[in-house]
C-alpha cells in the first residue's frame, strides 16, 4: 500500500514539472535557432535565394547600353568618269544567200543541153538546161517560114493597092494572114521555150542534180542558183531591244573563223516570232568575191544611238532584293540605294551601264556585305583602283 502511493506521488511530480517547462516556451526556439544561425549568414545564400536572385535577373528588361548598336560598315566608292558610248546589241545569227532559186522543168523531155556545173557563175538569161525538142524546133522554122511567106503576100497587096489593081477587101485579108501567122510562130516559140530553163537573176550554180541525156519530169529539179553578194547575216532581236535600231544603221558581224566585215541593216520584220517573241534582222553586207558563204555562224553587233554612261568592272554587279542585276550606291546620307543596270554594251575592259545618276559614288568594294537603306562609312577606293577605272574608260572610247 505505501508503495502504491510512492509512485502515484511521482507521477503527480512530473506532470507539475513538464508543465512548468512548457511554460518558460523554450520548446519553440530549438528548431528556429537553428534556422535562424542558418539563414542569418547572408555570405552563404541558400539555393531558394539563389533561384529567386536568377529569376529576377531574368525578368529585369535589358537596356540600350546592354545592346550598343553596331558601327556602320565601311565600303569603298568611286565616281567614275562618264563618257559617250554608242549602244551595242548583239544578237547570234546565219549567214544567208540574198537570193536563192530550185530551178525545174516546165515539160516533160531528155536533157540534151547542160552547159553549166556547180560553182560556175551565170548572168540573168544564161542557158542553164535545154531538152531535146525536135519537133518543137521543126514547128517553129515552119512557123517563121509561114511568117515571112504572109509578109511578102502583104507588100505585094500594098504595091497592087497603090496602082489601083487591088481591092481593099483583099488588103485586109492580107494583113490579116500575116497576124495569124506570127501569132503561130510565138505559139511555136512558146513552146520551144519550155524545154529551156534559164538563169533568173546573177548568181552561183550551188547544185545540179541530173546529167546530160538523163530524162527528167515536169517539174524536176535541175539546179540551184544562189545570189551571194550582198550576203545576208539573219537573225532575231529582242523586243526590249527593238527600239534602238533604224533601217540604214550600220552594223559589224564576226563570223566563226573570227573574220570580220561590216553591213547594212536592211530589213526589220514588224510581225514577232510566236515562240520567242523576237523580231527577224537581215544584215546586207558585199560579197563581190563570193567569199562568204551561206549557212556559215555568225555573230552580229548592231550599234544604236549613242547614250552616257560609266565603265565600271563587272565585279561591281550584284543582285537587288528582287533578284534584278545592279549596282549599289551610296547616298548623300550615307545609306546605301540601289539602282537596276541598263546594259549599253559588254567591252573586254568591263561593263558599259547607263541609268545611273552623275554624282553617284558607287561602290566598288563591300557591296556584298550591304543592302538597300543600311547606312554606312563611305571611304574613297584607293588611286590604284581609280586610275584602272579612268584607264579603262580611257581604252574603251578609242
Amino acid at each position: 500500500m505505501p508503495k502504491f502511493r510512492f509512485h502515484k506521488l511521482a507521477a503527480i511530480v512530473v506532470l507539475i514539472g513538464f508543465a512548468a517547462w512548457m511554460g518558460t516556451g523554450e520548446f519553440s526556439s530549438v528548431g528556429s535557432a537553428a534556422d535562424k544561425s542558418v539563414t542569418t549568414d547572408k555570405s552563404i545564400p541558400t539555393d531558394k535565394s539563389a533561384t529567386a536572385d536568377k529569376a529576377a535577373d531574368a525578368g529585369k528588361p535589358k537596356t540600350a547600353e546592354a545592346e550598343p548598336k553596331a558601327a556602320p560598315r565601311t565600303v569603298a566608292v568611286v565616281t567614275p568618269p562618264r563618257k559617250t558610248y554608242a549602244r551595242a546589241i548583239r544578237i547570234s545569227g546565219l549567214t544567208e544567200a540574198d537570193k536563192r532559186a530550185v530551178l525545174a522543168t516546165r515539160v516533160n523531155g531528155v536533157i540534151e543541153k547542160l552547159p553549166v556545173k556547180q560553182g560556175d557563175h551565170v548572168k540573168t538569161g544564161d542557158l542553164v538546161l535545154m531538152l531535146a525538142a525536135e519537133e518543137k524546133i521543126s514547128m517553129r522554122d515552119n512557123a517563121k517560114q509561114l511568117v515571112a511567106q504572109r509578109q511578102a503576100e502583104l507588100e505585094a497587096s500594098l504595091r497592087l493597092m497603090k496602082t489601083g489593081n487591088l481591092p481593099k477587101l483583099q488588103l485586109d485579108t492580107a494583113r490579116s494572114n500575116l497576124t495569124l501567122a506570127q501569132s503561130q510562130l510565138d505559139t511555136a516559140q512558146a513552146e520551144l521555150d519550155r524545154n529551156e530553163v534559164k538563169a533568173p537573176f546573177d548568181g552561183v550554180i550551188d547544185r545540179v542534180p541530173v546529167e546530160l541525156g538523163s530524162s527528167v519530169m515536169q517539174g524536176g529539179e535541175v539546179a540551184t542558183i544562189l545570189k551571194l553578194d550582198p550576203i545576208v547575216a539573219r537573225g532575231e532581236i529582242s523586243e526590249r531591244d527593238l527600239r534602238y535600231i533604224r533601217i540604214g544603221d550600220e552594223a559589224d558581224v564576226r563570223l566563226v573563223n573570227d573574220q570580220k566585215v561590216t553591213g547594212t541593216v536592211r530589213y526589220i520584220s514588224r510581225d514577232a516570232s510566236a515562240q520567242t517573241r523576237t523580231f527577224r534582222v537581215e544584215v546586207a553586207i558585199p560579197n563581190g568575191d563570193g567569199l562568204i558563204p551561206a549557212g556559215m555562224t555568225a555573230e552580229i553587233t548592231l550599234s544604236a544611238e549613242p547614250t552616257n554612261a560609266v565603265l565600271l568592272p563587272r565585279s561591281v554587279v550584284t543582285l537587288g532584293d528582287k533578284g534584278d542585276l545592279g549596282i549599289r550606291t551610296v547616298g548623300k546620307d550615307n545609306k546605301v540605294a540601289f539602282f537596276p543596270i541598263d546594259l549599253v554594251d559588254d567591252t573586254a575592259h568591263g561593263l558599259v551601264l547607263g541609268g545611273i545618276p552623275d554624282d553617284a559614288r558607287i561602290i566598288v568594294a563591300g557591296q556584298e556585305m550591304v543592302k538597300e537603306g543600311d547606312p554606312v562609312k563611305p571611304v574613297e577606293a584607293d588611286q590604284a583602283t581609280i586610275n584602272k577605272l579612268i584607264g579603262e574608260a580611257t581604252a574603251g572610247t578609242q
